[in-house]
């Protein structure tokens, strides 16, 4: 598998950056962050203790569906749903469809790491 690299950008930070990107202005990085967040208090919460727990045991375990992975952590179905879906966003999991119909999740990548300037961004 590989890296994620995820950045924090404001929303206008992001914005300013896309745009320029589109515009041909800016080039993105290979190397750059793939997923941003706009704050590192969410990131915190979408990257929680409990939630790279979860993380690590899907990626071990490799569950055939939300079902078994709700018996395996104990989470609530609903609460562990919401969860994935937000994972799913920022790219951290996807599902796989099972032949039961069943959605198994999965995680994408072996490590995350984070690219923080400490600069201010150029609009």
């Amino acid at each position: 598998m590989t890296t994620l690299k995820i950045g924090i950008a404001s929303p206008a930070d992001y914005k300013a950056r896309t745009m320029a990107i589109a515009r041909g202005e800016l080039k993105q990085s290979a190397q750059g962050p793939k997923v941003w967040f706009t704050s590192i208090e969410s990131l915190a919460k979408v990257l929680s203790d409990r939630n790279r727990e979860l993380l690590a045991l899907i990626a071990k375990e490799k569950p055939e569906s939300l079902q078994a992975l709700v018996e395996r952590t104990g989470r609530a179905k609903s609460n562990l749903s919401r969860t994935l879906k937000t994972m799913e966003r920022y790219g951290l999991v996807r599902f796989e469809k099972r032949p039961n119909r069943a959605l198994a999740p999965r995680v994408n990548y072996d490590d995350i790491r984070l690219d923080l300037s400490l600069r201010a961004q150029a609009a």
